[in-house]
């Protein structure tokens, strides 16, 4: 979903990018406002101990006096303390001790250590007094973690010192319990998080209604060139408002408007030339069949015209013949483009119809100095196929090997399996270019205009073949390399199978041996070039020892 659709991908990126940045605002604030809480109550307790310290030593200054007894100067300590107690604005959290500096010498009078009931002493490590000792001057704070019946709380301990007369220096110390601090911090996180949450899911929600705004029109669009371009060109995007969608919606209305017009201008364009190449071949069949019969007389009084005159029906009467061709491949083509073509299909055993092909081509085929090879390797030949239609395409390959083929060897290779049968026409003579070979089935076209062909030919013919192969639900191909020649490979499916895969190889393996020729049946005579025999009796045996057959096995 992330790949397919844009409004996804935008809201995705919209929430990350978000959330990045609301963890970097609301981490900082939350550093800040925490950092700041501390600093807040920390200066308030440093405050505070500067104000006791000072209540106290004004306290013991104005009090103490040589003639104090020891009691005396205890209550002294209790009334300093309570009046310290005072000053301190949170009591609750708030504990106290007073503790007399260690190393010091015998003083005249003494103190004893007092603390409050929750003063933990353990927290007063002696790196903690030292420093509390040095620092007479101004209170030393450390941030400790109390031990509470919940739990460890932060904390907060600051100590100063207070010089008693005749009794010494001692130190006051002030735990605070942070925790109250802490809670605020951690309800002001929490909300922070709660909020944060909310907004980017408002975030998300906003940037959705706003892509959908913008990535409906082009998903509308996006339908309808789809649609278009199935085939409904009545197909347009409905168009609201003067923004920059609706512009492109028009103009995406306007382009379909061409494409429709210069299409349907193509279809009746197309619509006319057919019927004009249907018409005019069969206006011209009329004519040109009374010239054939005034051809014909000619032709056969050729013998006693002079030379001049002789020759010159000769030229007419081929010519009439490559014309009557012409008309007919015409004629084959208008009917493939109005989809009139039909499939007379009857059940044909694909090696005799090439062994009488071969046969029919054979007197060129001498004439060149070509020798005709048929390979059949054996297997299931008999195929449901329209015998005209696939004599057709052999003539025209075979037409084509002979001229092309330079005077080598032709083979003609029939195979087939339980899906497919195949028949395979392979020259070893010029051959073409890859360019030549995927232009060799457009109409009209030909690999070499100059070369002087024996067969005639209007350039039609692999089209026609080509179009013949589609209507059996097979395919025609090719092969070829300037030099090594060409294998065109007709592949044609057997009856209620699809063909998939050729039984033939389009590339030629000439390395390999040959594979021996299949004797020619008694339909058709062997010619006397071709690589074939035939055998005196009834069985026929191949000259490969592992490959066996009859001519009645290679019938059925």
């Amino acid at each position: 979903m992330f790949r397919r659709s844009l409004q996804a991908r935008v809201v995705a990126a919209s929430m990350i990018l978000s959330t990045l940045a609301l963890v970097g605002v609301f981490g900082y604030m939350a550093a800040s406002v925490g950092q700041n809480l501390f600093e807040t109550r920390r200066d308030d307790a440093l405050l505070e101990s500067v104000r006791a310290a000072g209540e106290m030593q004004q306290i013991f200054t104005e009090a103490v006096t040589g003639n104090l007894t020891s009691g005396e100067v205890d209550a002294l300590q209790d009334t300093a303390l309570d009046a310290i107690s005072s000053i301190i604005s949170s009591r609750a959290t708030t504990e106290y001790a007073m503790l007399r500096t260690e190393g010091q010498a015998d003083t005249l009078l003494q103190m004893n250590d007092v603390q409050s009931q929750a003063f933990d002493t353990a927290l007063l490590s002696p790196e903690l007094r030292a420093a509390v000792a040095e620092a007479s001057e101004s209170p030393y704070y450390q941030s400790v973690r109390i031990e509470a019946p919940g739990g460890t709380e932060p904390g907060l301990i600051v100590g100063t010192t207070v010089d008693v007369p005749l009794a010494g220096q001692y130190e006051l110390y002030f735990l605070t319990s942070l925790q109250s601090t802490q809670e605020t911090l951690a309800f002001m996180q929490l909300t922070m998080v709660v909020g944060g949450l909310a907004l980017i899911a408002l975030i998300g929600m906003i940037t959705w209604m706003v892509a959908r705004l913008i990535v409906g029109p082009v998903q509308t669009a996006a339908d309808s060139s789809a649609r278009i371009a199935a085939g409904e060109l009545d197909v347009r995007i409905p168009v609201r408002g003067e923004d920059e969608l609706a512009k492109l919606g028009r103009s995406f209305n306007d382009m379909a408007d061409s494409i429709s017009r210069q299409i349907n201008e193509l279809a009746t364009l197309s619509t006319v030339q057919q019927r004009f190449v249907s018409d005019v071949s069969h206006e011209l069949r009329t004519p040109l069949t009374t010239i054939r019969l005034a051809g014909d007389v000619l032709h056969d009084r050729r013998e006693s015209f002079d030379p001049v005159a002789a020759r010159t029906v000769e030229l007419l009467h081929t010519q009439i013949e490559r014309f009557e061709q012409l008309l007919a491949d015409l004629l084959e083509l208008s009917r493939f483009d109005a989809g009139a073509a039909q499939l007379e299909i009857e059940p044909t055993n694909l090696v005799r119809l090439a062994e009488r092909e071969i046969a029919a081509v054979e007197p060129l085929a001498a004439e060149r100095g070509t020798e005709l090879r048929l390979i059949a390797p054996g297997g299931h030949f008999e195929a449901e196929v329209d015998p005209r239609r696939i004599r057709r395409i052999l003539q025209n390959l075979l037409g084509n090997a002979i001229d092309h083929g330079e005077g080598r060897p032709v083979e003609v290779i029939v195979d087939s399996s339980t899906d497919a049968a195949a028949i395979a026409v392979r020259d070893h003579g010029v051959g073409m270019t890859e360019e030549e070979a995927g232009r060799v089935f457009d109409r009209f076209w030909r690999a070499d205009p100059s070369r002087q062909r024996r067969t005639g030919g209007s350039g039609l013919g692999l089209s026609i073949s080509r179009d013949d192969a589609a209507l059996h639900g097979g395919w025609i191909d090719v092969w070829s390399k300037p030099g090594s020649g060409t294998q065109f490979r007709l592949t044609l499916p057997r009856a209620g199978a699809r063909a998939v895969v050729s039984p033939i190889d389009l590339v030629p393996d000439d390395t390999q041996p040959a594979l021996p020729a299949v004797p020619l049946s008694s339909e058709a005579p062997a010619p006397a070039s071709a690589a074939s025999t035939i055998p005196e009796s009834d069985e026929a045996t191949l000259v490969d020892p592992t490959i066996a057959t009859t001519t009645e096995e290679v019938d059925r």
